[in-house]
């Protein structure tokens, strides 16, 4: 019993450790989870920062890139759309004005500039001073080839941010499953330890009170037996005296039977007397 006892409580303190243990790991998995997660949502959102940046360069890249057209490839410029006028325009344009000319936004400039910088390239250069010396065509293809090669590494560098952002999404996405396969399998686990905890708690419990109980099964089993002994010890030691006694009682026990069957008992043991006299004569 006690064997069991010790096996059952060895078990307890292994079970407690083990779901100490489990739960200890989910709570760095959470932690390990909440990480990733906002390390993840910074990522994304630098991402899309950037993209925007690089999309705003574009804009003010294609925009310098059709002004520039006008000038020296008139047949691949792109007038902007028909500007709605304000009703002060209108009055104005009604009455035969002229308009201010429309500047591309502030915003998209600052955005563009922005952009130009998170990709590594700097603005194109302003035309060289001496392009009235040059062909038209020739000093506007410079610059115009100029601006495609930024557009180009732009793009090359969006290419490379999306495949980064692709991949980052799909490490991102097995981790979060892998966390969650594995939390789920550790709660399991805490529940089945949990559930054998109880089960061998109570199993402890029972054969503790089995052992109580057949303790004190045993001390009265011990106490009975040394009443026993006492009793045996003196039943030994006036055995004798026990012995004399009841041949006696048997003895006059056979005398009473023979008075009660009619037999004069007093000649008899006078007879006895005078026999027992002659023999000593």
């Amino acid at each position: 019993m006690g064997k069991v006892i010790e096996d059952a409580e060895e078990s307890v303190a292994t079970l407690k450790s083990e779901i100490k243990a489990l739960a200890d790991g989910i709570k760095k998995l959470d932690a390990s989870v909440s990480e990733a997660t906002a390390t993840r949502k910074e990522e994304h959102d630098e991402y899309v920062e950037t993209l925007a940046g690089n999309s705003a360069a574009k804009d003010v890249l294609a925009f310098a890139k059709n002004r520039l057209n006008k000038f020296y490839n008139p047949k691949q410029y792109k007038a902007p759309a028909a500007r709605k006028l304000s009703e002060a325009d209108q009055i104005v344009v009604n009455n035969g004005g002229t308009l201010a000319p429309t500047a591309a936004p502030v915003g998209i400039v600052a955005q563009a500039q922005a952009g130009l910088m998170q990709v590594g390239v700097a603005p194109p250069p302003p035309p060289e001073a001496n392009l009235a010396y040059k062909k038209s065509g020739e000093a506007g293809g410079g610059v115009i080839a100029m601006i495609d090669l930024l557009v180009a590494d732009i793009d090359k560098e969006v290419q490379i941010m999306e495949v980064d952002e692709k991949d980052a999404q799909k490490d991102y996405e097995s981790f979060m499953q892998d966390a969650s396969d594995k939390r789920a399998q550790d709660s399991k686990s805490i529940t089945d330890k949990e559930a054998a905890q109880a089960e061998t708690e109570t199993e402890l419990q029972t054969s503790t009170d089995d052992k109580k109980s057949k303790t004190i099964e045993a001390m009265e089993t011990a106490k009975y037996i040394g009443g026993l002994h006492e009793e045996c010890d003196w039943l030994l030691a006036n055995f004798d005296a026990r012995k004399a006694a009841r041949t006696g009682e048997i003895d006059a026990l056979g005398k009473a039977k023979a008075v009660l069957s009619g037999a004069d008992y007093s000649l008899v043991q006078m007879s006895s007397v005078h026999l027992r006299g002659a023999g000593h004569a």
